[in-house]
């Protein structure tokens, strides 16, 4: 008998838009949501919390604010000692959109995710990344039931949080390429469509005029193509199409390092390194990370290279049960190499 294919979760609610969150009680009465929380991080909370209360009038609120430290433990008492709610809502960064994401899930109650910045693809992934035992550990949720991106509030991010969202999507090339090595070295398989929607992501980014990164049209793209990428994920119910050594490389300096540098911007300098490794579209990784001032933003705060170093050495440890590049002492050896001889690495990457 033929296989009838799966069943895929994905977004009913998608507004990428200049305005969006003005919408946001319209969309919230369409689908009957009439009692939610929103959670907030402290900023979100300072500069839109009560303009959006205000503007919610129909469907009644509740609003939690929470730390960025928060760790699994304190969210679980949280998610449990709460009422039942029709939606969960989290408006912020990448940690405040996590801790939503995990509630969600854990309440069975739809999710939406309204990011305040393009920093990665967590706001529309399948995981999120939270606090267990002191160290940031991925854990799964779904993909949110909707996503609501308001370019006029992404426009407002500070500059680095845009790098860190081009570092991240970028990473899509190096996890495809590593994935299709696992999957010739028979330890995985590749979803054609989740690689494919993953790939098409970035590609459609790589052709957007990249002259202003605060360009609504380059924010929509950035947005959108982080999207797909995050959407893939629950195509092939795991983070392969997005994720392979680039980000166990991240994820141990995350472990290590002593002070970690934001997920995007240390997943790009990875992914460029790991783009060498492969020697795989090099050229392109260059001309995007110049062009946007990538390259130009890490030099003004280099990585420590012992620390660099150590992280390449432990990243296969990070996830044991993957099979990329980095699995292999020769490509392990191959990267220290790069460090000494790029001379761009050397510029992003130097002695403390």
């Amino acid at each position: 008998m033929a296989n009838q294919g799966m069943s895929v979760q994905i977004p009913d609610i998608l507004e990428i838009d200049n305005g969006a969150l003005d919408r946001l009680e319209n969309i919230l009465i369409k689908h009957n949501f009439q009692k939610v929380v929103m959670l907030f991080d402290s900023f979100s909370s300072e500069h839109y919390q009560n303009q959006i209360v205000l503007n919610l009038t129909r469907p009644t609120v509740d609003c939690l604010t929470l730390d960025g430290s928060t760790d699994i433990n304190q969210l679980i008492d949280i998610t449990f000692q709460m009422d039942r709610y029709d939606a969960v809502i989290a408006m912020g960064g990448g940690s405040i959109i996590d801790f939503g994401k995990y509630i969600a899930f854990s309440r069975r109650s739809p999710f939406i995710s309204i990011p305040t910045s393009p920093s990665n693809d967590g706001f529309a992934s399948s995981n999120c990344s939270l606090y267990v035992n002191g160290k940031k550990t991925t854990v799964p949720a779904k993909i949110p039931f909707g996503i609501i991106a308001d370019l006029s509030i992404i426009q407002t991010a500070p500059p680095k949080f845009i790098f860190a969202g081009i570092g991240d999507l970028m990473s899509n090339i190096t996890a495809l390429h590593d994935w299709s090595f696992e999957e010739n070295h028979q330890r995985s398989q590749v979803n054609a469509f989740a690689a494919m929607l993953s790939k098409k992501a970035v590609n459609s980014f790589i052709r957007t005029p990249m002259d202003d990164l605060r360009d609504p049209i380059f924010l929509k793209e950035l947005m959108s193509s982080l999207t797909m990428g995050g959407i893939s994920t629950a195509i092939s119910g795991n983070s392969a199409p997005i994720s392979g050594s680039e980000h166990m490389i991240s994820h141990a300096l995350d472990k290590t390092a002593i002070n970690p540098q934001m997920h995007g911007v240390q997943v790009g300098v990875c992914t460029y390194l790991m783009s060498l490794v492969h020697e795989h579209r090099v050229d392109r990784m260059v001309k995007v990370f110049t062009r946007t001032g990538f390259i130009e933003l890490v030099k003004k705060t280099p990585f420590n290279k012992n620390e660099f170093i150590h992280a390449i050495e432990i990243a296969p440890s990070i996830k044991p049960d993957r099979y990329t590049y980095l699995h292999e002492k020769v490509y392990r050896d191959k990267a220290f190499s790069l460090l000494e001889t790029d001379k761009i690495l050397k510029e992003m990457i130097k002695n403390p």
